[in-house]
């Protein structure tokens, strides 16, 4: 840390907008990929576009740019298929190919290929084309037609570009990124026109490649030597609060699990440092894997598969917790009727002599043999036993840090390809800290509104209900963790 400047009056708010490059709109681990085909007279002109976003840059570090530029190459003659009147047609170079390494978050690159290419087609009159290159892999994907020399074509697809070249991405693509592997055209004598589809989102505002992610963020900084430690360390524990309290990272599943048990403080706790622990270990665990095990897994692969399991985990939670409720309200009725038959049984008792009672206070307890019981006359009460178990703790916890951080991953790579991997540690650590902080807050609030509201007075079949609908709060929202990640492992 000798290096860095002690900037001591940077603003900890100015981590929070740090200017610095910016993520990659569609995720860090896509390859996206564009075709510009215009058929002309004699040939067909064809323009690959690639763009590449952090993670799978990073695996392919190795190479060079020659190399870089021979895969790419490689993929798209096993992948792009261009078909003549029904005949497959050579895809041949046609050009200058174009390689540039834009920047990205934490500190990565992003790879950027053009690919000038062409195909011979004498007075074709139907042309296909067959996009297969990365198929399997996350990203957008798109054909675009464009007009030819001499021709009148009638397209399939859009003459519309929104990406730019795969510049700038729309909101429409950003939220349904387009999976468009094919395109038919037909063609005949012209004058270079083209008809062709409207895109869909054409008309929608372009949102500029530069997105930026926080935690990322604070990592550049600090390998530039813009703030000290003390302050990276908070803004990295900002981010994570933050980025537990974004959708989908189990609010709703730690809040209705503490109602559900009847958790402590000491359970909130416990439950925030599970968190930690399972959020780090799974950072660290994917970043191995795309270090070492790249060739035989696609990390963003992994991350349907861990949302399913951990939806499964929570909807075994949930029903564990369903079940204990009903075994403490069968015990209630159980014994509220043993009570009530004691009850008649020696009512006689309390008759025979009356004036025995009313000269003592009935705040002391009664014992009756027959029934092996003992209670207070006045002040009865029956508290439901506490149903959380180590065994679920453990569990919810590790369901909610399961699915790692894209953004802590990008941190992890970034530390490693900038020989900073202390660093990095240190604040995925602090991120999932943070993370897991957040948690525990919201952990903490529930249990002592939960105290609150048993001093309030409230219809005795819903204080009994409520603990049973927060089980089954549990089980509907690990069904839907279920169920969301189901097409993506189809």
């Amino acid at each position: 840390m000798t290096r860095r400047a002690l900037l001591a009056a940077v603003l900890f708010t100015g981590l929070l907008a740090p200017t610095t490059a910016g993520a990659h709109p569609l995720g860090n681990f896509t390859i996206n990929h564009l075709t510009q085909v215009s058929v002309g007279k004699d040939a067909i002109a064809l323009r690959y576009i690639l763009d590449i976003a952090e993670i799978p840059t990073f695996q392919a570090r190795h190479l060079s740019g020659a190399q870089t530029l021979s895969r790419a190459r490689a993929e798209i003659a096993r992948g792009l298929e261009v078909r003549v009147d029904g005949r497959r047609v050579t895809v041949q170079a046609a050009g200058i190919p174009q390689l540039s390494f834009p920047a990205g978050q934490g500190g990565l690159k992003t790879t950027r290929i053009e690919l000038p290419l062409r195909a011979v087609a004498a007075s074709a009159r139907r042309v296909e084309i067959r996009d297969r290159t990365y198929a399997g892999r996350l990203g957008y994907t798109a054909l675009v037609a464009k007009p030819g020399d001499r021709t009148a074509v009638r397209s399939s697809v859009s003459s519309q570009d929104p990406t730019d070249g795969l510049r700038r991405y729309p909101a429409t693509v950003i939220a349904r990124p387009l999976a468009q592997r094919s395109a038919t055209l037909t063609v005949q004598d012209g004058s270079g026109t083209l008809l062709a589809p409207r895109y869909e989102g054409s008309e929608e505002v372009t949102t500029r490649y530069g997105t930026k992610d926080g935690f990322a963020a604070v990592f550049e900084d600090a390998t530039k030597g813009n703030t000290t430690l003390l302050l990276l360390l908070l803004a990295a524990l900002s981010w994570g609060a933050l980025h537990a309290l974004s959708p989908g990272h189990g609010k709703a599943m730690v809040a209705a699990y503490l109602i559900g048990t009847r958790g402590t403080s000491r359970h909130a706790i416990v439950l925030g440092a599970v968190v930690t622990i399972t959020h780090t270990i799974g950072v660290f665990a994917l970043g191995l894997i795309t270090l070492l095990a790249a060739q035989y897994i696609v990390p963003e692969d992994l991350f349907p598969w861990l949302k399913l399991i951990s939806g499964l985990l929570v909807v075994a939670i949930g029903a564990a917790v369903l079940r204990s409720r009903w075994h403490v309200h069968r015990a209630r009725q159980a014994h509220e009727v043993g009570h009530r038959t004691g009850a008649d049984q020696h009512s006689h008792a309390h008759t025979v002599q009356p004036s025995a009672h009313a000269a003592h206070d009935h705040a002391h307890a009664h014992a009756h043999g027959a029934l092996g019981h003992s209670h207070e006359s006045v002040h009865h009460r029956h508290h439901p036993p506490d149903t959380i178990t180590w065994k679920g703790l453990i569990g919810m916890g590790a369901s909610a840090g399961l699915i790692p951080c894209p953004s802590a991953l990008v941190v992890l790579l970034g530390a490693i390809a900038q020989h900073e991997i202390a660093l990095g540690l240190l604040l995925i650590v602090a991120f999932s800290i943070g993370l897991a902080g957040a948690l525990t807050a919201l952990g903490l609030l529930v249990v002592h509104a939960r105290h609150v509201s048993s001093r309030i007075s409230m219809p005795a079949g819903l204080v009994s209900v409520l603990p049973a609908a927060s089980a089954l709060v549990i089980v509907a929202l690990g069904c839907a963790l279920t169920i969301q990640a189901a097409p993506d492992l189809l």
